[in-house]
C-alpha cells in the first residue's frame, strides 16, 4: 500500500500556510490542512494522475485553497517535496531537490 511523506521542507510549508489561515480565521487553518489530506489521499490512490510539470515532480492543486502539492512517486511512497502558494516561483522547487 502506498503512502504520503512531507520532507521537512513541505512539512514546514503546511505548518506556515496552516498558521497565516489560522491568523484570518479561526479553524480556517485547519480547513487548509484537511484539504491538503485529501488531496494527498487522492494522489497515493493515483499517484500518475497528475502530470509532471517541474523536473519530473507532479502537481496537485488541493480544493478551494491557491496552493500547489509538489511530489514524486517513487515506488509505493509518494514524496512530497513542497507546498507553495500558486503564485509563488518554482525557483523555490530548485533548491528543495
Amino acid at each position: 500500500m502506498a503512502f504520503a511523506r512531507l520532507t521537512s521542507a513541505a512539512a514546514a510549508d503546511l505548518l506556515a500556510a496552516h498558521d497565516w489561515y489560522e491568523q484570518r480565521a479561526a479553524g480556517l487553518g485547519q480547513d487548509f490542512v484537511r484539504a491538503v489530506d485529501a488531496s494527498l489521499a487522492l494522489a497515493v490512490r493515483q499517484p500518475e494522475l497528475f502530470p509532471p510539470v517541474h523536473r519530473g515532480l507532479r502537481r496537485l492543486l488541493p480544493r478551494r485553497f491557491p496552493y500547489a502539492i509538489y511530489y514524486q512517486f517513487d515506488g509505493d511512497t509518494l514524496r512530497v517535496v513542497a507546498i507553495l502558494h500558486t503564485a509563488m516561483s518554482l525557483k523555490r522547487l530548485e533548491e528543495r531537490r
